[in-house]
C-alpha cells in the first residue's frame, strides 16, 4: 500500500513541478513585457514633445526611413495597446496557475499524509 501511494506522490510532485517551471516562464515572459511597455511609453513621450514639423525616421534593417509623426505615434499606440493587452493576458495565466498550484499543494499535503500513516502502520505490523 506504503509503495503505491509513494509512486502516486511521485507523480503528483512531478506535475507540481512542471507547473512551477510554467509559471516561472510566464512570470519570466510578463517581465519582458514590462520591459517592452516601459521602453514604448518613453518613446511615446518623446513623440508627444515633437510637432509637425520635426522629422521622425524609422530603423528598417540597417536603413533609417522617413516616417509621419502621425502615423509613428499611431504605430507606438498600437503596441502599447497590444502589450497591455499581453501583460492582462499573463496576469490571468499566472492567477490561474496559482489555483492550480494551490490545488496541487493541497492533494500533495493530503498524500504525504497518507503515506506517512501508511509508512507508521507497516511499522507496527513488523
Amino acid at each position: 500500500m506504503a509503495e503505491a501511494i509513494q509512486k502516486k506522490l511521485k507523480a503528483e510532485v512531478e506535475k507540481y513541478a512542471l507547473m512551477q517551471k510554467d509559471v516561472s516562464k510566464s512570470v519570466s515572459a510578463r517581465q519582458k513585457l514590462e520591459t517592452q511597455l516601459a521602453e514604448n511609453n518613453i518613446v511615446k513621450e518623446e513623440l508627444d514633445l515633437l510637432d509637425s514639423s520635426n522629422i521622425v525616421f524609422k530603423l528598417i534593417g540597417p536603413v533609417l526611413v522617413k516616417q509621419d509623426l502621425d502615423e509613428a505615434k499611431a504605430t507606438v499606440a498600437k503596441r502599447l495597446e497590444y502589450i497591455n493587452g499581453e501583460i492582462q493576458r499573463y496576469e490571468t495565466l499566472l492567477k490561474d496557475f496559482e489555483k492550480k498550484s494551490e490545488q496541487q499543494r493541497e492533494i500533495l499535503t493530503s498524500l504525504q499524509q497518507d503515506f506517512q500513516k501508511a509508512q507508521g502502520l507497516a511499522a507496527g505490523k513488523v
